[in-house]
């Protein structure tokens, strides 16, 4: 009687193992809490899963391990292949549970020596990494959702990126309105070198300071012409031609009648404001 007990017990454990459940849970991406560590599984087809364990610093990712779960006759084994260790020779652990717990152990190493996937919730993973004695390490994985959307058949270019356009305020050509301002010579015919000098040295600070509070894009001198022009301004983040001119009055330069304008409505493209970042790279001496 009690060989017959012991026979029907093994075989209701190979029974119910052979019934195992496969962890297709796992798909998708996880992010490791407090870290900026990732798992992400992809399901080849009912019997394979092949994962990958990253982590990202400064924007660059960088491959930690490689995960592989593959049903192999009544066995699931898990085999992680660790970057820079074991010769890059993956380590395999067989699954010898699955119910509330996923437990995959293995015979050759100390450590670990389980690896266990705990379900909490559909977007939520406990998982320990333990050695012979049940201690280790665990810690919980978030399932990260990715939106999707249906593609804009209204847009025909390729590289249309819609947050930059729409924080540059673009139109659908990718283009917006400016002020155009051409600088040319004011009504003071002052010889005063003390009033030019600080004129003209307020007029470079005040575009420098235009340019931080993004208002300026653009700012040059002209070369020597007939129509006694100085130099342009290209004005953004300007709603009225009465706000573009009380900036115009702050140019002490033009408040002093030294210089005097003209100012006009631009078209230009709404990307003009990019150059900046590297303008402020290329140049070794401020006027």
């Amino acid at each position: 009687m009690k060989l017959f007990s012991t026979w029907a017990l093994l075989a209701l454990t190979n029974l119910l193992f052979g019934q195992a459940v496969f962890p297709d849970f796992l798909q998708g991406t996880w992010k490791m809490e407090n870290n900026e560590g990732y798992e992400h599984w992809d399901k080849l087809d009912d019997h394979i899963l092949k994962g990958v364990a990253y982590q990202t610093t400064d924007g660059q990712l960088t491959v930690t391990e490689y995960l592989d779960i593959a049903k192999k006759g009544d066995e699931i084994i898990y085999t992680a292949i660790v970057t820079n260790q074991n010769q890059k020779q993956g380590v395999a652990f067989q699954m010898t549970r699955s119910d509330s717990l996923f437990v995959f152990e293995n015979e050759t190493h100390d450590f670990p020596k389980k690896i266990v996937y705990q379900k909490l919730a559909d977007t939520a993973l406990l998982v320990q990494v333990l050695d012979e004695n049940n201690t280790g390490f665990r810690y919980t994985m978030t399932k990260q959702i990715f939106e999707t959307t249906e593609p804009d058949t209204a847009v025909l270019n390729p590289n249309f990126r819609k947050a930059l356009a729409e924080r540059l305020g673009g139109d659908d050509y990718g283009m917006k309105m400016y002020y155009l301002v051409i600088l040319k010579t004011g009504s003071n015919t002052t010889d005063d070198k003390q009033i030019i000098n600080e004129s003209f040295r307020g007029h470079l600070d005040n575009i420098n300071k235009l340019v931080k509070e993004g208002k300026i894009v653009v700012a040059g001198p002209l070369g020597k012409n007939e129509n006694s022009y100085r130099g342009i301004f290209i004005l953004d983040n300007t709603p009225s031609i009465e706000e573009a001119q009380a900036l115009l009055q702050s140019d002490p330069a033009i408040k002093n009648r030294l210089l005097d304008y003209e100012i006009f409505t631009w078209y230009g493209s709404a990307a003009l404001p990019e150059y900046l970042p590297v303008s402020d790279k290329i140049w070794k001496k401020n006027p």
